[in-house]
């Protein structure tokens, strides 16, 4: 199973030319799901990846990266604007990772971080309507829908996630 052989890994600096070229590599398959960051995006990687680790070590986001066993970048999965206990869950995995439950095992596996080692008790998620992977991602780790919302202008529908009975299947390997 593919889920094995991944590693979830928290953002660090040396992860900054990986990043990019996951980025870069990635952004027309992105845009088709959600708005284009804009060139300014990748113009100003390394002034944003600084602000995301001042983020991270503040204590309100966990970014982490999804590696295989190669070193290669696959996704990303973040916990963003935590507070009392709760996070918005954002995820992303690249063109060639994408159908092979990649992004399944790696929000089970930042669900168990968030439960665990970030003392987390929720977790929200959006995406929209048309996004029947995310939507099926979402659903098989125990995401309930909330309600519709809107997404990037499109109409989208919330997640919701108790982890309060957070049980662990399968989790991937994490370095910290």
């Amino acid at each position: 199973m593919l889920a094995a052989m991944l590693t979830l890994q928290r953002l660090r600096p040396d992860h900054e030319d990986a990043l990019l070229a996951f980025e870069r590599e990635n952004r027309r398959y992105f845009s088709r799901f959600v708005s284009d960051r804009g060139d300014g995006y990748f113009a100003e990687f390394a002034a944003r990846l600084h602000d995301r680790l001042a983020e991270q070590d503040a204590g309100v986001c966990h970014f982490h990266v999804v590696v295989d066993e190669q070193g290669t970048l696959l996704g990303r999965v973040n916990l963003v604007d935590v507070t009392d206990g709760s996070a918005e869950l954002g995820y992303r995995i690249g063109e060639h990772a994408a159908g092979r439950g990649v992004a399944t095992a790696a929000v089970r596996e930042v669900c168990r971080l968030a439960a665990g080692t970030y003392g987390l008790h929720t977790l929200t998620a959006v995406t929209t309507l048309d996004n029947r992977a995310s939507m099926t991602v979402l659903t098989r780790n125990g995401f309930v829908p909330v309600g519709e919302t809107t997404v990037v202008g499109l109409p989208g529908i919330g997640y919701r996630r108790d982890l309060t009975a957070e049980q662990t299947r399968h989790p991937m390997e994490s370095n910290k």
